[in-house]
């Protein structure tokens, strides 16, 4: 499985964030063989929305270019989906031509800097979904912070965890980022448990003054066998078999 990791730095404008995946997308040539592009956690709208939600929304007939792009690769990402008068923050997975799965994020945060519960409407629950790959399932930043869904992965058994984030840079000690710490001890445990491929996508840039660490990292067994760098908006490629190798 081939996969780019798209370290991307998003604007809280879903115009402007539209133009730019439909741009990476367009650039990815025959030959490069790709399997699946992955963005992170509300690639298309921003993080920071607040009121915003009510406007910057999208509908699932709003995603036909997306649909059309599937049609050579699969393709993973995060945007405000407006259904029955709800909004939720939802991962949208496309592939041949079609929406093949869709997660609304369950575990809203609601302390701190975030104020997820008075925006979005909580998913229901985690599910898994088959692809040429296996059975694979995603999860959006929070969710993988809350006991339970460690517990529910482990009993879906899934090949393939894809994590996608929108995590702010805090803490920072002897030279490291402590929160990047934190995500990757979660990572890795999640990992070690689950025996899957875990593949974590994180932004980076600024929305509001608030900066995002970026770091996006792939674990297998436990161990971390690729990383991104921190703060850098960058497109990886990487062949994703028993073992990890950087593909340029």
């Amino acid at each position: 499985m081939k996969i780019k990791l798209v370290q991307l730095k998003t604007k809280l404008s879903s115009k402007n964030n539209i133009e730019k995946h439909l741009k990476i997308l367009s650039e990815i040539k025959e030959n490069d063989n790709l399997d699946i592009v992955i963005f992170p956690e509300l690639s298309l709208n921003g993080y920071f929305l607040q009121d915003l939600v009510q406007e910057e929304y999208f509908q699932l007939d709003d995603f036909k270019p997306f649909l059309k792009f599937s049609e050579k690769f699969d393709i993973l990402l995060g945007a405000v989906l407006k259904e029955n008068n709800r909004f939720y923050n939802s991962a949208l997975y496309f592939s041949n031509g079609k929406i093949l799965h869709i997660h609304r994020k369950v575990f809203l945060p609601n302390y701190g800097m975030f104020e997820e519960e008075r925006f979005f409407s909580k998913g229901k629950k985690i599910k898994t979904f088959k692809n040429k790959f296996g059975k694979n399932a995603v999860v959006i930043c929070e969710d993988l912070w809350n006991g339970k869904t460690l517990s529910k992965l482990s009993k879906l058994n899934p090949e393939n965890i894809f994590v996608l984030a929108n995590s702010p840079t805090r803490g920072f000690q002897n030279g490291k980022i402590l929160i990047a710490e934190q995500w990757y001890s979660i990572l890795q445990t999640t990992s070690i448990i689950t025996k899957s491929n875990v593949i974590f996508i994180n932004r980076v840039g600024f929305d509001d003054g608030l900066g995002f660490w970026g770091g996006s990292a792939i674990f297998q067994n436990g161990q971390l066998v690729y990383q991104l760098p921190f703060f850098d908006e960058v497109q990886e490629d990487i062949i994703l078999n028993k073992s990890i190798s950087n593909f340029k």
